[in-house]
């Protein structure tokens, strides 16, 4: 144990019983100076909250059948941990968003073993995404599932990324439609074609396919356009079928179904053509921390979200690094109040109150503003 010195003379202090309360008093045998020595545990204490938040620990199995910890753990909930860029440039990101409400979710990116970033926003539109990617260099490749507002934050905050769309959520998207045992033929061909979509491995292969569904489209154009009438109104009679082909189609124009097989971006090694790494290493492993602590109230769900994307960043702080440097609630009703009562702004950009996503706390300066 480390020797507890006198605050009167500095000389070194011996143990002289306890106090009522069972502290420890000491005595300073130089100058007859008594007192007892606090310690400062709040950082351990947080430790032991991020343990039983990442773990399948219930309150129940903590010391005091759970009301010491909710006491103890009160004081971290407030904390709102938050992404710290970098710089570092990637060559693969994948991003994903994960819904906690009707209204909320968070969108992670990813570089296939840290997480790199995240969002909290009321839905997946561009300025959300461009809220997320603006702080991180702009990778050579982004696998995404197709996500809307996606494709044009990418081309404002990183155009000269490629994208690879994910095969098998491609694949999914029309299985989903055709289901996975068509009736008609149509449906039969096209599932088929998407069943190939995940086995093609070389330039050649995707050439092929690309010949071959359009020859389908060719084939088929004028089955799709029949049309029905159903209480009196007009509609295509094949419409699911419809949806399928131009899911596909939209794929195809825009050149982000073989993006991983470009002999430019292969060169440095072979490149992913799904996003099973942010569905497993990542939102699998937040599905399974919400449902371990099921119950939470939603903001409550937000930060344990939170928490586990910033303990799985490549660096997290020390606990007592964290107490020192994160924003908590009432930093966060400080900049609300300040902002929110500035004046409008008139380019249309994003202001305080208008949604669930607070840009100024992702900011790419490390230091707050009232700390200048």
């Amino acid at each position: 144990m480390k020797a507890v010195r006198c605050p009167s003379c500095g000389a070194e202090m011996k143990r002289n019983g306890k106090t009522s309360a069972g502290a420890q008093r000491w005595r300073c045998g130089a100058c007859g100076a008594s007192t007892t020595v606090s310690y400062d545990d709040t950082a351990a204490r947080l430790d032991e909250f991020l343990a039983w938040l990442l773990s399948k620990a219930t309150q129940a199995d903590m010391p005091g059948q759970g009301r010491t910890f909710r006491r103890l753990a009160a004081a971290f909930w407030p904390i709102w941990p938050m992404p710290e860029p970098t710089g570092e440039v990637h060559r693969v990101l994948f991003v994903d968003g994960i819904w906690l409400a009707r209204d909320l979710v968070v969108l992670i990116a990813y570089d296939g073993e840290h997480v790199v970033s995240w969002y909290m926003a009321e839905s997946e539109t561009s300025r959300a995404w461009e809220a997320l990617m603006a702080p991180i260099p702009a990778p050579d490749v982004a696998v995404c599932d197709g996500g809307t507002g996606f494709e044009r934050a990418r081309r404002r905050a990183w155009p000269r990324t490629r994208v690879q769309r994910c095969l098998f959520h491609a694949f999914s998207q029309v299985r989903r439609y055709t289901t996975s045992r068509p009736r008609l033929q149509a449906g039969r061909e096209l599932y088929a074609l998407s069943i190939e979509l995940m086995h093609l491995e070389t330039l050649r292969q995707a050439d092929w396919w690309v010949e071959r569904y359009l020859q389908w489209c060719s084939f088929w154009a004028d089955f799709l356009e029949d049309v029905s009438v159903v209480d009196g109104r007009r509609q295509y009679t094949h419409e699911r079928l419809r949806k399928a082909r131009s899911s596909l189609s939209r794929l195809v124009s825009r050149g982000t179904l073989f993006t991983y097989l470009d002999p430019a971006l292969a060169a440095e090694g072979p490149l992913p053509r799904t996003n099973n790494p942010i569905e497993g290493g990542v939102n699998a492993q937040l599905r399974e921390v919400l449902r371990n602590h099921r119950g939470l109230s939603l903001m409550r769900r937000v930060k344990a979200v939170f928490w586990w994307c910033y303990m799985h960043t490549e660096s997290p702080r020390p606990a007592r690094e964290i107490l020192r440097s994160m924003s908590t609630d009432d930093d966060i009703d400080l900049l609300y109040r300040v902002c929110s009562a500035s004046p409008k702004r008139e380019d249309g950009g994003p202001e305080w109150g208008d949604r669930a996503v607070w840009e100024e706390l992702h900011r790419k300066d490390p230091y707050p503003f009232w700390l200048d």
